[in-house]
């Protein structure tokens, strides 16, 4: 007796671990594609309709991150794993100093359009927990399905591409499917200006090296990669006249962003004139990485799927600091655009990483010979979620920023940069939403 008393405790007290979401709605739901199909489940977010481009995410994890990565901007996204929330939501709120950025998430809130899943948990535990995903999407006026068959969606979209949709709850979930031409495509729109900076701002303005952020939609976790590697950072909007003021900086960083880089030629346009006129590292991420790219000469294009998830492989085909050539790297990506590559490349420069599993451009950088330390790489190294294989080219960068500053002063410098004067009002502390 006293032996099967001892094997039922844990389980018994298992039971107060939990908290139950609550009811979830009874709002029906559909999730309609512009090719044609449709997909009956529940409501348990918001309850309005929404249009949207629909992707899907093989993460298995951190769909918090996923929801918040700016980069999902006008998306709809359907996560494959199937069961979502079991974990729920933490807080959002962290401190600014040398080790954070004011967000505990990638920004202050969801950037996604809306979500669906196959079954959403009624019941999440974790230690950072505050509320459950149903809530979360619920307070952030953010319409989500549960009860969908992802699988059939992931293959469909998987053999079709990315397709637009249209997310229909409650009423609207009765009504017939939108007309062809009714589809919203958040392509035609310039995402990147919706969710960078508005104004300048400054993280950890005590730090060694100063480094300059080229905002197209930052995930946090960027930002806190830098501002841990004791990096002063000026994060600015994504089509700041940066030439301006280069010569406060030790380096300049470009970061991710969603929706197509053909609507940021203005960021080309002047990140073309750096390259040409200055000779300090740059690197450049997701979004950053397509600028840096189209500044050089290639062009982007739009791929059929795109690559979102936790678990995409890339082959290093050339050495730069931790990476080395010949060498796999399992990479976090969240993109529907990717450079072309072609042959020959422009003067100056090489492939740098090229995907295992499509074979398309996963990274460029300046050759030896340009005399330039340029780099830019579509996945995420950084990750949140994701594997950490890559996250020493963050080390890499800022090494190289210290290398070429010791190498080139020649009188003392401040200490601190006085964003006032390039500022006009004082911004938001971190990410600012639409």
């Amino acid at each position: 007796m006293f032996a099967r008393s001892i094997i039922r405790l844990p389980t018994t007290l298992s039971r107060g671990f939990a908290t139950h979401t609550g009811p979830l709605s009874a709002l029906p739901a559909v999730l309609h594609l512009k090719t044609g199909q449709s997909f009956h489940g529940r409501s348990f977010g918001s309850p309005r309709s929404i249009f949207g481009e629909t992707v899907f995410s093989t993460s298995i994890t951190s769909y918090t991150e996923s929801m918040t990565d700016p980069s999902y901007r006008g998306q709809i996204l359907v996560f494959t794993t199937p069961l979502i929330g079991n974990y729920g939501v933490p807080s959002n709120n962290a401190p600014i100093d040398s080790q954070d950025v004011g967000v505990v998430l990638e920004s202050q809130g969801i950037q996604c359009s809306a979500i669906v899943v196959a079954d959403v948990a009624e019941k999440f535990s974790h230690h950072s927990a505050v509320e459950s995903l149903a809530s979360w999407c619920r307070r952030s006026n953010i319409p989500a399905i549960t009860g969908v068959d992802t699988r059939a969606v992931t293959r469909l979209l998987r053999d079709q591409g990315t397709t637009l949709g249209r997310l229909a709850i409650g009423p609207d979930a009765c009504t017939p499917a939108p007309a062809s031409e009714q589809y919203w495509d958040p392509a035609v729109e310039n995402l990147v200006d919706q969710v960078s900076t508005k104004y300048p701002y400054q993280l950890n303005p005590t730090g060694d090296i100063k480094i300059a952020v080229l905002d197209f939609g930052a995930k946090a976790n960027i930002l806190r990669s830098l501002v841990r590697r004791n990096a002063a950072v000026t994060v600015l909007p994504w089509n700041y006249n940066f030439n301006s003021i280069r010569d406060k900086f030790d380096g300049l960083f470009l970061t991710n962003g969603p929706g197509n880089p053909g609507q940021c030629m203005e960021a080309v346009s002047i990140l073309r004139k750096t390259l040409q006129e200055w000779n300090k590292p740059v690197f450049g991420i997701c979004m950053g990485h397509q600028i840096i790219g189209m500044a050089a000469g290639l062009e982007a294009y739009r791929m059929t799927f795109g690559n979102r998830g936790h678990n995409q492989p890339v082959l290093a085909l050339a050495s730069a600091g931790s990476i080395k050539a010949g060498r796999v790297y399992v990479t976090s990506q969240n993109h529907q655009y990717a450079l072309k590559l072609s042959d020959p490349f422009p003067q100056g420069w090489e492939p740098f990483f090229i995907n295992c599993n499509d074979s398309s451009v996963e990274g460029i950088k300046s050759t030896p010979e340009s005399g330039k330390k340029v780099w830019g790489v579509q996945f995420h190294p950084e990750s949140a979620g994701g594997p950490l294989d890559t996250i020493e080219m963050f080390t890499d960068f800022l090494d190289e920023c210290r290398m070429h500053k010791a190498e080139n002063v020649k009188t003392p410098v401040a200490t601190t940069i006085d964003v006032a004067s390039f500022m006009v009002e004082q911004p938001a502390r971190v990410q600012v939403t639409a």
